[in-house]
C-alpha cells in the first residue's frame, strides 16, 4: 500500500521519482547503475531524473552517518532555551550565535514555553559543562535554559517516511 504524502500540486513527482528518493535515503552511495536497476529504468534516464530532483531541491545533499562514540563524542544533550524577548532581532541574533557553537548540531525555533531546542554533542561531561558555563551562560538574550542528557537512543531513523 502506497502511504507517501502527495507533493503540492505544482510539483510533479511520479512513482519512479518517489522510488529514487526512497532508495537514496536507504543508501546514498548507490551507483546510478544499481539505482536504475532498483527503480526499473535504464541508467541514462535515471541519472537525468536524479539531477532533476537535485536541481529542484528535493535532494539537499549527501552525507555519511558517523558513529559519535567511536569518534570520541560520549555526551549527547538537549538544551531548552527561553529568551527574554521574542523580537525577531533577538531570535536572529541567537540563531547566529548558535551556528557558531561547534558542539551545537541542531538548533530549532519552537512554539510554546521554550523558544529554542539545541541538540549538542561533546567529548565528555567536562567539555559540555565548559560549553554551558563559558558560552551558553554568557550568551545575551537568554532568560533561562535547562539541559537534559541523553541516556540511550530507542530510535534513530534519518530521512522521511516515504514508503
Amino acid at each position: 500500500m502506497n502511504t507517501h504524502r502527495e507533493p503540492p500540486p505544482w510539483i510533479r513527482l511520479d512513482k519512479i521519482d518517489w522510488l529514487i528518493l526512497q532508495e537514496l535515503q536507504v543508501e546514498g552511495r548507490i551507483t546510478n547503475v544499481e539505482l536504475a536497476k532498483r527503480v526499473g529504468i535504464s541508467p541514462p534516464p535515471c541519472l537525468r531524473r536524479l539531477r532533476s530532483l537535485e536541481e529542484a531541491g528535493f535532494i539537499l545533499g549527501y552525507n555519511a552517518q558517523l558513529n559519535p562514540k567511536l569518534l570520541g563524542f560520549e555526551v549527547e544533550a538537549y538544551v531548552m532555551i527561553r529568551l527574554n524577548s521574542q523580537a525577531e532581532a533577538d531570535i536572529t541574533a541567537f540563531e547566529t550565535l548558535a551556528r557558531e557553537w561547534h558542539y551545537v548540531r541542531e538548533c530549532v525555533l519552537l512554539t510554546g514555553d521554550i523558544d529554542f531546542l539545541l541538540k549538542c554533542v561533546a567529548p565528555d561531561l567536562q567539555s559540555f559543562q565548559n560549553f554551558i558555563t563559558r558560552d551558553l551562560s554568557a550568551a545575551p538574550h537568554i532568560d533561562q535554559f535547562r539541559t537534559a542528557m541523553a541516556i540511550r537512543r530507542a530510535k534513530s531513523e534519518p530521512g522521511l517516511p516515504l514508503d
